[in-house]
């Protein structure tokens, strides 16, 4: 059954497997101890954090290991804006930064704080200038992910780090999805990541703080991993992470020529058979193992349980896959077509065969789940246009209210307007974006007595 999605956790590496199998027997006693069994699990430790220090290109004593990425951010994030408490309380971010990220900001907003989040492009990255233009002179820190975890699109993050270091404002990389494949280039300030994206074990994050950046850790303190990472390690864990992060770096070079050109090929064949579909995300700056593409009149949960059927693991950010019923954060801030989403992060070693057989499948689960919704095949002219229309989609969730867009559109005359109801947030995003695949004109989104109505201009 091919598992493609590595972006939320990478099967478990071979050589993490002995390691922490070999670790369970060899790194049980208290690193802090002067005992052999301590002394021998101390061992473990510093070379695990050595390995791991050269992997992401700093000093061993500028790392330590957490219980998870999410830790890491948060702790990173606390800490920096503490230890720059005196320059301000102000916090940079882009739009599409991981959730652990967003959720630390609104964390430092409720306690007094404030923050910034840089718009990106319909590709998804940010835009340095626009980034530079976020910092101000109360800043105290900076975030940026090096690569996104829901279409690939890689960040300028080197040319970020030289503008706020030309501003005296340290840099936060989230680095959880790009680590595996390679270090993160410029003069990054703080980097955080986690081992289950490289096919270590869950539960051990990294957090590097270069010298001289300014840190105070938050909560309790604690004699562990400098005060900044509490509670006993997970030396098992730890060295089997370690110990996969530089196997998977060995196979890095190799496998992204090749996976690039499995991904390459998801991307032209689904837009050449699929029809009606959005491929999201940059094309040349991006991870080489992940596409995202989002297909019209496609419900999304109803799309991911016919591909699991089938035998294919994948992922969305439609907002029928999420517990709020909101499109992904992600491709709102990038203005792309959220309803029928799906995500492909292909693992190391995944079989050119198992790509095929999924390019195969796909279109007709595609075409079976429109004819389920009722999804229009074409827009016919109406033989008596009538000079507007509203549609009422209350209480209707995605992708519905798009397909009776589509379903009325050409009962009105160029020039004439469609105006649809809804309180469905995805409708929000989802109907300008099929303006733009359809090349109508959007005209705006309007009060309505219950949710919104979006009103569209037909032009052809």
């Amino acid at each position: 059954m091919p598992y493609f999605d590595t972006a939320s956790a990478a099967p478990l590496h071979p050589v993490a497997r002995q390691a922490l199998l070999a670790a369970l027997d060899e790194g049980w006693a208290d690193p802090a101890r002067l005992y052999r069994e301590g002394r021998r699990a101390r061992l473990l430790l510093d070379a695990a954090r050595e390995a791991a220090a050269e992997a992401v290109g700093c000093r061993p004593d500028e790392l330590v290991f957490t219980s998870s990425g999410t830790t890491a951010v948060h702790a990173g994030i606390a800490g920096a804006l503490s230890g720059r408490r005196r320059v301000g309380r102000h916090l940079a971010l882009s739009a599409v930064e991981h959730s652990s990220v967003l959720h630390s900001a609104a964390a430092h907003e409720a306690a007094g704080g404030s923050f910034t989040e840089v718009p990106v492009e319909r590709s998804g990255a940010v835009d340095p200038a626009a980034y530079a233009g976020a910092l101000r002179a109360d800043t105290a820190l900076a975030c940026l992910q090096s690569a996104n975890h829901e279409v690939g699109t890689e960040q300028p993050v080197a040319e970020v780090a030289a503008l706020c270091a030309e501003a005296g404002v340290p840099l936060l990389v989230d680095a959880a999805q790009s680590l595996g494949w390679g270090p993160v280039a410029g003069r990054w300030s703080l980097l955080t990541a986690s081992a289950h994206k490289w096919g270590g074990p869950a539960g051990v994050g990294l957090l590097a703080v270069r010298k001289g950046v300014r840190f105070a850790p938050q909560g309790p303190a604690g004699e562990r991993e400098s005060g900044r990472a509490p509670g006993f390690e997970n030396l098992p864990a730890i060295v089997a992470a370690a110990a996969s992060l530089r196997a998977v770096r060995d196979e890095a070079a190799a496998e992204a020529v090749r996976l690039r050109a499995l991904v390459g090929r998801i991307r032209s064949v689904v837009a050449e058979r699929v029809g009606d579909v959005e491929v999201v995300g940059d094309w040349e700056r991006r991870l080489p193992h992940l596409v995202t593409f989002s297909c019209l009149y496609v419900d999304g949960e109803t799309l991911l349980h016919e591909l699991d059927r089938h035998g294919f693991s994948v992922s969305s950010g439609s907002s029928c896959t999420s517990s709020t019923l909101e499109p992904s954060h992600v491709l709102k801030a990038m203005g792309v077509l959220s309803e029928g989403n799906v995500r492909v992060s292909l693992p190391m070693g995944t079989a050119e065969a198992d790509v095929d057989r999924f390019l195969d499948v796909l279109p007709g689960l595609v075409a079976e789940v429109r004819e389920r919704l009722g999804a229009p095949v074409s827009a016919p002219p109406s033989p008596t246009p009538v000079a507007s229309l509203v549609v009422d989609a209350l209480g209707r969730r995605c992708p519905i209210p798009v397909i009776e867009l589509a379903k009325v559109i050409g009962e009105v005359p160029v020039g004439a307007t469609v105006t649809v109801l809804a309180d469905d947030e995805a409708a929000r995003l989802d109907i300008p974006a099929w303006c733009e695949m359809r090349e109508q004109e959007y005209v705006g989104e309007e009060p309505a007595d219950r949710g919104s109505a979006y009103v569209v201009r037909r032009l052809s």
